[in-house]
């Protein structure tokens, strides 16, 4: 019969020196796990298409498109009012007359949304909410758009 072998131990740094591609193949993919909440944490609080629409008829918001003018005039949520991004990082522009009016920002992918977001709290802005998903999750729900 076999004697049995005893594995023996080894240390962190020996087992990361010896599975390096495993441990960066690790990393890597908890990064690309963490990188949208870390991106959206700077935007504030995003609200899907149910949640932007009560907020449109209960409370009157007003919808905010960030995508520059040729992106708005292709297509853009019924009553929205475009602000591209620069603007509203400039502060030009007279985006609410009240600063706690409740503010529905979007664009196509969020991060354009999400940065004028930002610059709108900067700029006293309570209430301002990022549409998930953008303008594609409001036509994949069928809402309205206008051209």
């Amino acid at each position: 019969m076999a004697a049995l072998v005893e594995p023996t131990p080894i240390s962190i740094f020996e087992f990361v020196q010896k599975n390096l591609l495993l441990v960066a193949v690790a990393l890597s993919s908890g990064a690309m796990l963490l990188w949208p909440l870390v991106r959206r944490a700077g935007g504030g609080p995003s609200i899907g298409t149910a949640q932007a629409t009560q907020l449109i008829n209960r409370e009157d918001a007003q919808v905010l498109d960030v995508r520059d003018a040729p992106e708005y005039d292709g297509g853009h949520i019924l009553g929205a009012k475009n602000l591209p991004l620069a603007r509203a990082e400039s502060g030009a522009g007279d985006v609410a007359k009240k600063k706690d009016a409740t503010l529905i920002l979007y664009c196509d992918s969020g991060d354009r949304a999400g940065r004028a977001a930002s610059a709108l709290r900067k700029q006293g802005y309570t209430k301002v909410f990022t549409l998930s998903g953008g303008i594609g999750a409001w036509k994949q729900a069928g809402l309205p758009v206008e051209r």
